[in-house]
């Protein structure tokens, strides 16, 4: 299939864009990606934006497709939204060469959803910088620009609160600071972004009070509040998860206590994945069967600690549920 053909018909705003003609643009390189290059400003904006959403699609079902050179191309686009979905299309990307076109856009683009949209793709290249896949003159410049739009109360609260939960990796001592002041703001928004850092930093220092927040009255909040006590694995929360998984009155608050009890575990957290299985609601009763997937496969890897001989033989498996 010849790219001139493919382009022509990618353009033509009377056309479907047919997924097949789509495969064709991954990998562009070379004389290719120039003539793609050429081709792009050319065509309608609502056309650009409708191909880099299909085509982000296809990189959330396909790992064999590779349509970065098109996203950082789209980078530099006109139009804020094309932009916003060019950063979102290269939610995979741990190329470190992304930073800098990524804080460029968060310092300097126009648009709000721009800013908020690289501020959090800045947040993967955070966790590499903790586990030491990136060096630490870029890791320290890129955690000082989130601080910087963090503590600029010129900038709006979308993008700070992106800005916080992107930081919320590193394991800098001011982190804590950074989440509490977060948490004490009057914005709801910036609350539940604390919230969501909570849960990222993997510091249990926040237990006490995630907890209380699990009865928040605003639905946003319990949600962060549940992810966050799932991702920090805290045991002392599934009482709670569990009473919001079967009675809260939000369907995604309930989604999010459910995935919570899978990641945590234990007999308890399974006790109540069960009941939620074999209740009557069919929605609860499908996120209950991947959440006990994810427990029951904890429980596995967690019984195969036993079997290592550096542990002590008087352990009884038990322990591990309490």
């Amino acid at each position: 299939m010849d790219i001139n053909s493919v382009l022509r018909q990618l353009a033509d705003p009377l056309q479907q864009i047919v997924t097949r003609q789509l495969y064709f643009l991954s990998g562009f390189t070379g004389r290719d990606l120039e003539i793609f290059r050429t081709w792009w400003p050319t065509v309608d904006t609502g056309r650009r934006l409708a191909l880099l959403r299909q085509l982000l699609e296809i990189t959330e079902t396909s790992f064999e497709v590779d349509y970065d050179p098109i996203f950082l191309l789209a980078l530099g686009d006109e139009d804020g939204e094309v932009r916003t979905a060019a950063i979102e299309g290269l939610w995979e990307s741990e190329d470190c060469s992304l930073v800098a076109p990524l804080l460029f856009l968060l310092a300097e683009d126009s648009v709000e959803q721009v800013r908020a949209a690289a501020a959090s793709a800045l947040g993967r290249f955070v966790l590499l910088g903790e586990l030491e896949e990136i060096d630490d003159v870029l890791r320290d410049r890129l955690e000082t620009a989130l601080q910087e739009v963090i503590s600029n109360d010129e900038e709006t609260v979308e993008v700070r609160r992106r800005a916080v939960e992107a930081i919320s990796y590193s394991g800098r001592p001011e982190i804590r600071d950074i989440i509490s002041e977060a948490y004490e703001s009057d914005d709801p928004m910036m609350q539940a972004s604390a919230l969501f850092a909570m849960g990222r930093s993997a510091d249990p220092f926040w237990q006490d009070v995630l907890i209380p927040e699990l009865d928040n009255p605003l639905p946003e909040v319990r949600y962060e509040a549940a992810r966050a006590c799932g991702e920090l694995e805290l045991v002392t929360a599934v009482p709670d998860l569990g009473l919001m998984a079967i009675h809260d009155v939000d369907r995604e608050v309930q989604e999010a206590a459910i995935w919570a009890l899978g990641n945590i575990g234990g007999k308890e957290a399974r006790r109540i994945l069960e009941a939620c299985y074999e209740g009557e609601d069919e929605v609860l009763s499908q996120f209950a069967a991947e959440a006990l997937d994810q427990a029951n496969w904890l429980g596995e890897g967690q019984m195969l600690l036993f079997y290592d001989d550096d542990l002590d033989d008087n352990w009884e498996t038990d322990e591990l549920d309490e």
